[in-house]
């Protein structure tokens, strides 16, 4: 236009001009003109029209949704009308104020009835398969936060005495009590480690885009990047399944595990551990600290004849699982048969890049045990070996320590989707082909889900090296390729790709009502000097009150509450 360069061209294709032609002159200029001659301008008689237009548009309701939305933002960020701070009015809480209020809530419900009822709904439709995977993908992303977040809760609580929120978290306590008995702490260890793992590889199956998957629009090489690599579903888990419910997890302990959810998944962990698939981890155990001349302590009586019978008969098939698991796995890689990324990798190579993961998998899970079994170390006998004390005093420089652990949590958890991908087997049941070993379509359709692998990874890859990083911390610590992972996974948590987890466990933080400790039960030290937290004295004061009504005498002249409680 005007003959202008393309330099000054391009930046009138910009549309800055019209967007100062639209500011002045059809926006500020006719409110300077309202605002002057109010009266003159609604004497108008095309505004009736327009004010006519404009709630025939509004009773469309085709922007009805931003009063759902704002409704929930209100909840989630906590505003509260000043009424509440200028006149004392009281606060608004979950449940509805104003009609409209009432009126989205009774719709949202009907939704979710309507969308449960459909036709074809519970049936396995195929029209309805996308949504049933979805549903599948985000009740396992939930199951891996719970199992994340409720470990480092089950652990943290140990030391404290339970008695101070037994009444205030009553399934906290039941958690608790269950976890701390005897030596469960370790089994609930051991089978939800299992338990992650095959989420993880269930998250997997879910999740992967299919050939040429195509979302948004987007260019080839932004759905390679993010749909073919699997790293969109990889910083989904990490930064809503594990980071964000270990942020809450941290200082919220007793809020986060007083859950039924958690006490089923407590349950779950201790049958896993229980049925001896994962036993062969025991023999490492007592291996490694035999040959360290430790004794594994034990808060339960030594083992009779028929218990020592039943745990090694578990031991044995834990290590026939494992051989199998290997042999199907090997040959699958060898074969082709698995989720590999189709690049050209041959076969061999893709059975290298497998045991390579595996060894880095190992060494980031040895890492943390090994760095927190040093710390009580003397500095003076660290410094015997230089390569440990170098790795430490770089972990554990100002906020390092927190920094390696975000960091650690991301690269493990690629490398597991990375090898979830290179061991699920990829056998076509049903389509004239061979099943592996000839197996019956049954057990391959059970194989094709990835247990095979996450067995592999859970004791191979994981238990193994932490038993090795508990036996033999500074050894461990000693490997040069620990400072590579150290500087790797401080580099990855500065990279701050994974940032917001800290607002996703602000908002979760804030939905779920959870409280710090410290509100129950007070401070380490208040609890020495026999102090309780407020809420804990509220409600031990109210649970109190009611069991004087509940615990009256039986028959026998006990307390029925107190035989309940033994």
């Amino acid at each position: 236009v005007f003959n202008v360069n393309d330099g000054v061209q391009n930046f009138f294709n910009t549309g800055l001009l019209a967007a100062v032609i639209t500011t002045i002159v059809s926006s500020l200029a006719w409110r300077i003109i309202a605002s002057s001659f109010s009266l003159t301008f609604l004497s108008n008689p095309l505004i009736y029209l327009i004010i006519r237009f404009c709630l025939l548009i509004d009773a469309s309701g085709i922007c009805a949704s931003a009063w759902i939305v704002g409704r929930w933002n209100k909840q989630v960020i906590g505003y509260q009308p000043e009424e509440v701070y200028f006149e004392g009015a009281e606060r608004h809480g979950l449940d509805p104020v104003t009609r409209r209020d009432k009126e989205i809530d009774i719709a949202v419900t009907v939704m979710k009835f309507h969308d449960g009822h459909l036709p074809g709904a519970s049936e396995g439709c195929p029209k309805r398969a996308p949504v049933a995977v979805l549903l599948y993908f985000l009740g396992a992303d939930n199951l891996v936060a719970m199992m994340e977040g409720g470990q480092g809760c089950l652990v943290g609580l140990q030391p404290v005495d339970k008695d101070l929120y037994e009444y205030t978290h009553k399934v906290s306590f039941k958690c608790t009590t269950l976890a701390h008995r005897g030596n469960n702490m370790e089994r609930f260890i051991v089978g939800r480690q299992f338990l992650v793992v095959l989420i993880i590889f269930v998250i997997n199956l879910c999740g992967a885009a299919i050939v040429d998957a195509k979302v948004f629009g987007l260019g080839d090489w932004a759905n390679e990047v993010f749909l073919g690599s699997g790293i969109a579903m990889i910083m989904t888990t990490i930064m809503v399944g594990q980071l964000t419910a270990q942020i809450n997890a941290a200082n919220c302990m007793l809020d986060f595990v007083n859950n039924y959810f958690m006490l089923l998944t407590t349950y779950v962990s201790l049958m896993i551990e229980f049925s001896g698939i994962l036993h062969i981890v025991y023999v490492v155990q007592l291996f490694f600290a035999k040959i360290a001349g430790k004794s594994i302590e034990s808060k339960e009586q030594p083992r009779s004849t028929i218990q020592k019978l039943f745990f090694w008969t578990r031991v044995v098939m834990s290590l026939a699982i494992l051989v199998l698991a290997f042999l199907v796995t090997i040959k699958a890689l060898l074969e082709g048969k698995t989720t590999m990324w189709d690049v050209g990798i041959p076969p061999y190579a893709a059975v290298i890049l497998f045991l390579v993961l595996m060894c880095i998998i190992g060494i980031l899970e040895g890492m943390q045990i090994a760095l927190f079994a040093v710390i009580n170390i003397p500095a003076d006998e660290l410094k015997q070996h230089s390569i440990a004390y170098a790795n430490c005093q770089l972990t554990f420089f100002r906020q390092n320590l927190q920094a390696f652990l975000i960091g650690r949590q991301i690269c493990v958890t690629i490398c597991m989707f990375a090898v979830a991908r290179i061991t699920t087997l990829d056998y076509w049941i049903n389509d004239n082909e061979r099943n592996i070993f000839d197996l019956p379509d049954a057990l391959q359709g059970i194989l094709n889900t990835g247990l095979m692998g996450a067995i592999i990874t859970t004791i191979v890859a994981s238990l193994v090296w932490r038993v090795i990083a508990s036996s033999y911390p500074v050894p461990f610590l000693s490997n040069p390729l620990v400072y590579v992972i150290i500087r790797l996974c401080l580099l990855v948590d500065a990279a701050g790709v994974c940032a917001v987890s800290w607002l996703l466990a602000m908002i979760h933080k804030h939905v779920a009502g959870y409280e710090p400790d410290e509100v129950y039960i007070g401070t380490a030290d208040d609890r020495l000097g026999g102090k309780q937290g407020l809420k804990q004295q509220e409600m031990r004061e109210q649970s109190s009150s009611d069991l004087d009504l509940e615990a009256l005498p039986s028959e026998s002249g006990s307390f029925e509450m107190e035989g309940d409680m033994a």
